[in-house]
């Protein structure tokens, strides 16, 4: 998937996958969702996904919403919270480390 957003292109065949995610809800169910994390060749972040009718990644089509796809990019700063936020702790010890601290 790949697409241009404010004059850049987000590629994920060329961008490294940092943490996949799902909501565990088959593909059948209207609120499945599933996005992965990324980073640029250039250090810039995004995170591109997939969803049913219901999820945020919903598509409408007149009067009917159907599934779709797409690309949202994101702030560095944003990144570790969108980790903690999709169950990836793995993923924050690994890249980002050096920005967490011990309890």
């Amino acid at each position: 998937m790949k697409e241009v957003i404010n004059g850049k292109m987000y590629n994920t065949e060329t961008a490294e996958a940092i943490h996949e995610w799902d909501n565990g809800l088959y593909g059948n169910d209207f609120r499945s969702c599933e996005k992965t994390l990324y980073r640029t060749k250039k250090g810039n972040y995004f995170v591109a996904g997939e969803g049913g009718p219901m999820s945020c990644y919903a598509v409408s089509n007149g009067n009917t919403t159907s599934g779709g796809s797409g690309i949202r990019p994101i702030e560095k700063e944003d990144v570790v919270q969108w980790l903690e936020e999709h169950d990836g702790t793995e993923a924050i010890e690994q890249y980002f480390a050096n920005e967490i601290e011990e309890a």
